[in-house]
């Protein structure tokens, strides 16, 4: 009688400074765009998580927000987010810049090499990178203390079957913790949110990012394919709201149409979406409202 193959499963957690493509990986993986993506540094301040599932083998991947020293009750929120990423994680992908290495990277690299589980260390954006100058940063981070060392692009897809087949060769021997058709944990409100967000991001500038954060006020499913949504944009100055509405409005309403079109496509319903701006001074210092968007470790 043949043995069965054994299944194997753990937690990998994705770390690195911001903005070096973190939340990209892990869609890539998991094959959906279930964290949103950005240029701006911080774009990720939750943990989020994405199920990658096979035949023999199921890796729950949590994607973490920038490593990088707070300023602000948000910034401390997202460091704790980290830091409980950690807690009993089964693996850790550890992920720098390739084109752009600097004294934070190999601090961050130096600091989780410590850490007792299988471990891989990832140099992201090869794509952008000259073969000699990869080999040349290769060799600068020779007897790191990882299992691998693995050149990749989370955008064109390079090195990552090499990259899911070093990691699952690593799995421990455990349970399907999700269906094999869950690719994330996160609540519809909090990635309909997100992605309001994240159009913000795309299209606004300079400081104003940075004080953007979106609340679902109502989610209202009208008919079998019909849905109204209802969002407010929270910024912290006057100022910063009239930027965010734009002339006649444009702004706030290429933020929407935008915005509605991921939505469709995630919910798979034809959305009327309603955006509206608000302010609020220091939020990002104010418990009560870090609590009602969403970022709270409790």
């Amino acid at each position: 009688m043949t043995e069965m193959k054994k299944f194997r499963s753990g937690f990998v957690t994705i770390v690195g400074r911001p903005n070096v493509g973190k939340s990209t990986l892990m869609n890539a993986l998991v094959g959906e765009k279930v964290a949103i993506v950005s240029n701006r540094p911080q774009t990720t301040r939750n943990r989020i998580m994405g199920v990658m599932t096979r035949e023999d083998w199921q890796m729950v991947f949590l994607d973490t927000p920038g490593i990088h020293t707070p300023r602000t009750k948000l910034g401390n929120f997202m460091m704790q987010s980290v830091r409980e990423a950690m807690d009993g994680m089964d693996g850790m992908m550890v992920l720098v810049d390739a084109t752009q290495v600097g004294e934070h990277d190999r601090a961050i690299v130096k600091e989780m090499a410590s850490k007792k589980v299988p471990k891989v260390l990832l140099l992201n954006k090869i794509d952008l990178l000259q073969p000699e100058k990869l080999l040349t940063l290769i060799a600068s981070f020779a007897d790191c203390g990882y299992d691998a060392i693995i050149p990749i692009s989370a955008k064109t897809g390079d090195g990552l079957e090499q990259l899911t087949k070093t990691m699952a060769g690593k799995l421990p021997e455990g349970p399907k913790y999700f269906p094999d058709d869950m690719m994330t944990d996160q609540p519809e409100r909090l990635i309909v949110a997100e992605m309001i967000r994240e159009k913000a991001l795309l299209h606004l500038r300079d400081e104003v990012p940075h004080g953007i954060g979106v609340e679902i006020m109502g989610m209202n499913k009208e008919s079998d394919d019909f849905m109204e949504i209802h969002a407010t944009i929270y910024c912290e100055r006057d100022a910063h709201k009239g930027i965010i509405i734009g002339k006649r409005g444009a702004m706030l309403q290429q933020i929407g149409t935008e915005a509605r079109h991921d939505i469709e496509n995630l919910l798979d319903l034809h959305v009327n979406l309603k955006l509206w701006v608000k302010v609020r001074p220091d939020w990002r210092n104010r418990m009560d409202d870090l609590r009602t968007l969403g970022y709270d470790n409790k």
